[in-house]
């Protein structure tokens, strides 16, 4: 199998395809959190409970295209590839046994069984879709009400292990790359605002995480005394004001003496990253942020931002190791991160 086939193996599905407003928004997804009546939350339940939940929701989706993948059945690689994938939190694999995830067959849904809930349902799409994600989300959630009975208080609404998850269990998040307003220094200051507005700011893999490539996850914060709709409506009208903000700020550095220098860094770290023999993790994201800026700018012919961004999960450790097949030690990743990005460049501009 040659090495395009194999990364569109290895790439998560929701990541294919053009999307809305793909210049800023890398994502949307929205989460619910769920647990069962019936057994103890994931952190007070026994093996047993923890059984029955997986058997319950795998028998409540059995007629559509969803398939249960057990935790304690993978290896360490197989599970990094899952986080890597963004289809599961580096929560659920602290943890392995009695734990799961089911998947859609576009792997656009994923369903993590016994993280800090019992269930927790994930839609991710491309681009700036929030409100299909959520359609998309909120279908699942109703397949799985009709075949099984959620920990629900009509005062409280759904019962959730966090205390700021209860009510509707949402969380909705939106990921944005923002590499203009950090080089003209108002990343900070326009984000700080954020948490003042009921949203919050998270690094690439959720909470307690750091940012990298210049990417940050905005989602909600309450989940309890609001409806869907207005947690929503919230995020959306926000975001929309961080979108333009990182737009003008592009416009600001293309309109004066910067502009020819965003060029120069910007063909520099191109010419880089598809002429590099040694990458490692951190000087492959620098070049990723400034050439994905490029291409967003329209810099760098004959490339598009979806190939771009697929170079963010090739560089990747365990998706890494997938594509190459076999465990790599730090120096031989470096090594075939940069082949592995060369060819890839190569191939996207034929």
């Amino acid at each position: 199998m040659d090495l395009k086939n194999k990364i569109k193996q290895l790439l998560p599905g929701w990541l294919q395809g053009a999307a809305p407003d793909e210049d800023v928004v890398v994502s949307s997804r929205v989460r619910l959190a769920r647990n069962l009546a019936r057994y103890s939350f994931p952190n007070q339940a026994g093996e047993k409970e923890l059984e029955a939940v997986i058997t319950e929701v795998e028998n409540a989706l059995k007629k559509t295209n969803f398939t249960l993948r057990r935790l304690d059945g993978m290896s360490q690689g197989d599970r990094l590839l899952l986080v890597e994938q963004y289809l599961v939190s580096p929560d659920l694999l602290k943890n392995p046994s009695h734990r799961g995830v089911m998947l859609n067959g576009e792997q656009t849904v994923a369903i993590m069984l016994n993280e800090e809930d019992h269930l927790r349902v994930q839609s991710i799409l491309p681009g700036w879709r929030l409100q299909e994600a959520w359609a998309a989300g909120d279908r699942v959630d109703d397949l799985l009400e009709a075949e099984l009975e959620y920990a629900f208080s009509e005062q409280s609404g759904y019962l959730t292990t966090c205390p700021t998850n209860v009510g509707t269990g949402l969380r909705v998040s939106v990921m944005l790359h923002l590499p203009a307003l950090q080089m003209v220094n108002q990343v900070k200051k326009v984000l700080s605002v954020l948490p003042h507005v009921g949203l919050s700011v998270r690094g690439i893999y959720g909470e307690g995480t750091e940012s990298s490539g210049n990417l940050y996850q905005i989602s909600n914060q309450v989940t309890l005394g609001l409806s869907e709709d207005e947690i929503i409506g919230k995020l959306i009208s926000v975001t929309k004001q961080v979108i333009d903000q990182e737009r003008s700020a592009r416009e600001a550095l293309l309109g004066n003496d910067s502009g020819l220098q965003l060029e120069d860094r910007v063909h520099r770290a191109f010419g880089l990253m598809s002429q590099a023999r040694l990458l490692s993790t951190e000087e492959a994201l620098t070049l990723w942020n400034n050439v994905l800026l490029g291409v967003e700018l329209n810099m760098i012919p004959g490339i598009t931002t979806e190939q771009v961004k697929e170079v963010f999960f090739l560089i990747r450790p365990a998706i890494l190791q997938h594509l190459i097949g076999k465990d790599l030690t730090p120096d031989e990743r470096d090594y075939y991160r940069a082949a592995v990005v060369r060819e890839h460049l190569k191939t996207a501009r034929g």
